[in-house]
């Protein structure tokens, strides 16, 4: 059974963060595991407190993840601090990590900053160029390249800047401000567009973090970087056509839709 690693946060509702990676990766017939860089109380409402790990307890969870059953994939979410950057940065180096997806959980879907300038320029520094893949929305995009992208042109422009810093490919997420829900990878200089529809589904809580744990996921089986992002896409689509409805707020996805099919 192949194996994924998930870092990243914890969400307490189950929506978003480890446990929405944990179900995605489950989802696809592998073997999740998960380092945890803070406790949050949150629900669909919103986020109501975070305890953020401490940087010898995360090196601590990496090296019995790294040391016993090693991963064959590994997904990075939200990092707060500069100091867990540097150890996630760290371990990933000196266990040879493979088949590394990083989504860059900077900007809020409302638009608000979520990581200080020394954590943002640690993230790109240290992380960015152990990826194979990082996977921004467009606010996160226009804040690492620094514009503003209003239309299908400014994908490239701003995935060129990007890829100054990086040699992976960089998959800029589509859907914020832009009518449509298609995605754009660059990688190795050379473009891929992933089309979507808008699925009519205000319950949106975690799709950055299901999006990336399904490409790490494919990644780990073995599949290319575009066929792992076109196969990701199809999972989320189905997870958000299901239409399931929880909370109060912004709902979770369905990770487990396709278990309809067995029953």
């Amino acid at each position: 059974m192949k194996k994924v690693l998930t870092i990243a946060g914890s969400d307490c509702s189950g929506g978003a963060g480890i446990q929405a990676d944990l179900k995605t990766i489950a989802a696809h017939g592998l073997y999740g595991m998960s380092a945890v860089t803070a406790l949050t109380a949150q629900n669909t409402t919103g986020v109501y407190g975070i305890f953020e790990a401490t940087g010898e307890f995360l090196a601590s969870q990496l090296d019995c993840i790294f040391k016993d059953i090693y991963p064959d994939a590994v997904k990075i979410g939200m990092v707060s601090s500069k100091e867990l950057i540097h150890v996630i940065a760290d371990k990933l180096e000196e266990y040879d990590a493979k088949n590394i997806v990083v989504d860059p959980v900077m900007v809020s879907t409302s638009g608000s900053r979520l990581l200080n300038d020394d954590a943002g320029e640690a993230l790109v520094k240290r992380l960015f160029p152990l990826a194979d893949v990082i996977t921004p929305n467009i606010p996160e995009a226009e804040v690492l390249s620094g514009m503003q992208i209003k239309g299908k042109e400014d994908f490239q422009k701003a995935a060129e800047v990007i890829s100054e810093t990086m040699t992976g490919g960089i998959l800029i997420k589509g859907g914020h401000e832009i009518e449509d829900a298609n995605d754009y990878l660059y990688l190795n200089g050379e473009e891929h567009w992933f089309l979507g529809k808008r699925i009519d589904n205000p319950n949106t809580h975690g799709t950055g973090c299901t999006l990336s744990s399904a490409i790490a996921s494919n990644l780990a089986l073995g599949c290319s970087l575009p066929d792992s992002i076109r196969d990701a896409k199809k999972y989320l689509t189905g997870a958000l056509e299901d239409g399931l409805d929880l909370g109060a707020g912004s709902g979770p996805l369905n990770h487990m839709y396709r278990l309809k099919d067995l029953t």
